[in-house]
């Protein structure tokens, strides 16, 4: 089966009034005086980034069709500045219909060009207003931003990297634009972000780095975080089984293989339902490739759910599949854990470091069908001790991760950053970027 990739229009680009420049920078103080979990005395204690101005670039904003776990995990790090008083400007690409800027959870949204033009001008966006900003984080979704080259010596720069996009270029793209896609992601950016701190998910994400682009610079592994409700039961029949798949309907994400698992398992699991949860431009492809299987009934493509509906559906399943070939990290593994429901998956980078294989999941092994281990989970799954186990094990898996731990992890970072910024000025004979001192008293409560 072929799938088609979608391409939407953008609505044309109208560039938002300049700001005023940035207060001066907080001097940073890394001595003791706070405590990491919302202790700590004092104003400076419940706001580290007061008067700190963070630009968030990024490719998407959740809000958009195919937006996935890179803008989930951009969104909630940007809530969570807020919430230590920084001041947030998110800008991303804007899709036809929405507003070119806009303000949600107490961030600034501004969403300029199509998937292409974006790169174009949210770098320009930032040149204009390059003394707007204390931080910037810069999230590399195959291609960076180039915010090096147009902000101010002074500022704090993040590299965000989910994963190594360089087998995606050659997916998506003809051949000799993959190749530029790829000289871009590595040498260019190895060479751009050198002396810049970067950030990614997962360490197999970090392996891949060192190995294919051949990064230099320190890179910080910061996983993504996980949904706050925690639900105490779950209400699959075994004898009825459902599989789900979350997540957008992408190519990579080789959608048409969970839904395969209707017609492979049929005659062994009559009673197999698959449920497909998000959106993307394969969603007519993959209904037309069920019915051509014969499984429509039996397949249920449901799209975009609120939450509470999504919910249901995830925590009513036995098994939670995916099926793609890359991912930085496998933010749906963790929220289907948190409702108890493990996961089959592919032994890929991103995936074999959220599942944990034989204990909140099971990987795909060498020489193996996906049918074949999403057989082998259910047969494990029939016994209900080893059931409730791999049920207790995935709820203290997910709780391990929290949007509020992420959060506070990169706040660590900038602040830390700043510090070491304003020590090279002072050694240089310049003066400090800011006055008053800041100490690094972290809340890692996720924002409400």
């Amino acid at each position: 089966m072929v799938l088609s990739r979608g391409k939407a229009a953008a609505a044309p680009y109208r560039p938002a009034a300049s700001y005023p420049p940035a207060a001066p920078r907080p001097r940073l103080s890394l001595e003791a005086g706070g405590t990491e979990a919302g202790g700590g005395t004092g104003e400076a204690a419940a706001a580290p980034l007061e008067g700190v101005r963070v630009a968030v670039l990024n490719f998407r904003e959740p809000r958009q069709s195919v937006a996935g776990g890179a803008e989930e995990y951009a969104w909630q790090v940007s809530r969570h500045l807020v919430a230590q008083g920084a001041t947030v400007h998110f800008a991303t690409s804007r899709e036809p219909g929405q507003a070119g800027s806009e303000h949600l959870d107490g961030i600034t949204l501004h969403r300029m060009g199509n998937r292409y033009l974006v790169y174009l001008l949210v770098p320009l966006w930032l040149l204009l207003r390059r003394r707007s900003f204390d931080v910037v984080i810069d999230s590399m979704n195959g291609i960076p931003f180039f915010s090096p080259l147009v902000v101010r010596r002074r500022t704090s720069v993040i590299c965000l990297v989910h994963h190594v996009h360089d087998r995606q270029f050659y997916a998506f793209f003809p051949a000799w634009l993959a190749r530029i896609g790829c000289f871009i992601e590595g040498p260019v950016a190895r060479l751009l972000y050198r002396r810049r701190m970067t950030v990614t998910v997962s360490e197999s994400s970090r392996d891949d780095m060192r190995a294919r682009l051949r990064w230099t610079a320190p890179i910080q592994v910061v996983p993504n975080g996980g949904p706050a409700v925690r639900p105490v039961t779950q209400r699959t029949v075994p004898g009825d089984p459902a599989v789900v798949y979350l997540g957008r309907l992408v190519g990579h994400k080789r959608v048409e293989r969970v839904v395969g698992l209707a017609a492979e398992l049929g005659e062994s699991r009559p009673g197999l339902h698959v449920h497909v949860v998000g959106r993307g431009p394969e969603s007519g492809a993959l209904a037309a490739f069920a019915a051509e299987r014969g499984v429509a009934d039996r397949v249920h493509l449901h799209g975009f759910l609120s939450e509470p509906d999504k919910n249901a559906v995830l925590s009513s399943a036995l098994l939670n599949v995916t099926a793609s070939e890359f991912e930085g990290w496998g933010l749906t593994v963790i929220e289907a854990a948190a409702f108890g429901v493990p996961t089959v998956a592919y032994d890929v980078a991103g995936l074999r470091d959220s599942v944990r294989d034989g204990e909140t999941g099971w990987l795909v092994r060498d020489g193996e069908t996906l049918a074949a281990a999403v057989e082998r989970a259910i047969r494990e799954l029939s016994d209900p001790v080893r059931r409730a186990e791999i049920q207790r094990a995935c709820r203290a898996w997910a709780g391990e991760f929290t949007w509020g731990r992420t959060g506070a992890t990169i706040t660590r970072l900038i602040t830390t950053d700043i510090s070491i910024a304003d020590r090279r000025r002072r050694s240089a004979g310049r003066p400090p970027a800011g006055a008053p001192d800041l100490r690094l008293a972290v809340s890692e409560t996720d924002p409400a």
